[in-house]
């Protein structure tokens, strides 16, 4: 399977982030404020969006937020590949860290780049979550 990278819109981050993070709420509750001023990776597997993620910039550090998988495609280093373009780009632009907020079932994704929790986790909803993040290097 063929897999590329490549930056889109916001509006099209849409439709997945809604599929398989909030399914039972409303679309418009995927959206994000800052999403008009993001940078969002889309990645496609033989031509079809299965992974997308939404990156910020603030106070010299990146913030992931919206980082999602179509079930069907989790497993098979999509995900991984889109979270290594998402650190490489906060390296290439120079800031201090690189964090977010995740899914405490999805930390050890995380760990695996070298993101170590900060802080107690905490509830979105039902869900649990835990802040990761990661010192750069410069």
């Amino acid at each position: 399977m063929k897999v590329d990278i490549a930056e889109i819109s916001w509006q099209q981050t849409m439709a997945l982030r809604h599929q398989v993070l909030w399914p039972d709420k409303p679309l418009a509750f995927c959206r994000v404020a800052e999403d008009e001023g993001g940078c969002h990776l889309g990645a496609f597997a033989d031509d079809k969006l299965v992974c997308v993620a939404s990156l910020f910039v603030q106070d010299n550090a990146m913030r992931l937020r919206k980082f999602a998988t179509l079930p069907e495609y989790q497993g098979q280093g999509i995900g991984s590949a889109v979270l290594s373009e998402a650190i490489l780009r906060a390296r290439n632009l120079g800031l201090a860290s690189f964090w977010c907020d995740a899914r405490q079932s999805a930390s050890g994704l995380y760990r695996r780049f070298g993101l170590c929790q900060s802080g107690e986790p905490f509830y979105k909803g039902e869900i649990p979550y835990v802040r990761m993040a990661l010192t750069l290097s410069p």
